[in-house]
């Protein structure tokens, strides 16, 4: 029962390492990259559709990205996602691919990206730690059902406390190499 419980809380406080992994790659730096656009849904045939699922991206210069799509009536929605998107693309259609042009980056934006990535970090943080008083709940109730000792409850405790820091510290090392590769000019 305890161990079952430490595994799963490995597992997912792993996956919620991978998950702030994905939101700080999202969020942009000196390049356009086709994983910014990872988080925006097109309304396609009126259900939400990744764009990755839609269209194929190239990367001519450091600040475009063609997106071009495989169904060519699907262009319109996936412009209006991108407008509606929160990441400052202007995309232009042309009537065969969509061209967006990220503007150039300020001190200003590169501080309110820092901000966006500070705050997926501590999402990202109290999901580990909700994740970490789910799996302490489970020991207790296993020790107060008397399915194992007070020991043995005591020693998963310290188990699952290395196991959210260690967690914790690989957040707080992504967000600090995301804000350094943010502020570099």
């Amino acid at each position: 029962m305890i161990e079952e419980a430490l595994s799963d809380a490995r597992t997912k406080m792993g996956k919620a390492v991978d998950a702030a992994k994905e939101d700080f790659a999202a969020v942009r730096t000196g390049r356009a990259n086709p994983s910014m656009f990872s988080g925006v849904l097109v309304s396609y045939y009126g259900t939400p559709t990744p764009l990755q699922q839609l269209a194929s991206f190239q990367n001519p210069d450091a600040r475009t990205l063609l997106i071009t799509p495989f169904d060519k009536t699907s262009l319109n929605d996936i412009e209006k996602a991108l407008r509606d998107s929160d990441l400052g693309a202007n995309p232009a259609n042309d009537g065969n691919v969509i061209r967006v042009v990220m503007p150039e980056l300020t001190e200003e934006r590169r501080k309110d990206y820092v901000r966006v990535v500070s705050g997926k970090a501590e999402d990202a943080r109290v999901s580990v730690r909700n994740i970490r008083r789910t799996a302490k709940t489970s020991i207790e109730k296993a020790v107060k059902d008397g399915e194992t000792g007070e020991d043995e409850g005591n020693r998963a405790e310290k188990e699952l406390d290395a196991i959210t820091k260690k967690h914790i510290e690989q957040i707080d090392d992504l967000l600090k190499r995301k804000e350094a590769e943010l502020l570099e000019v």
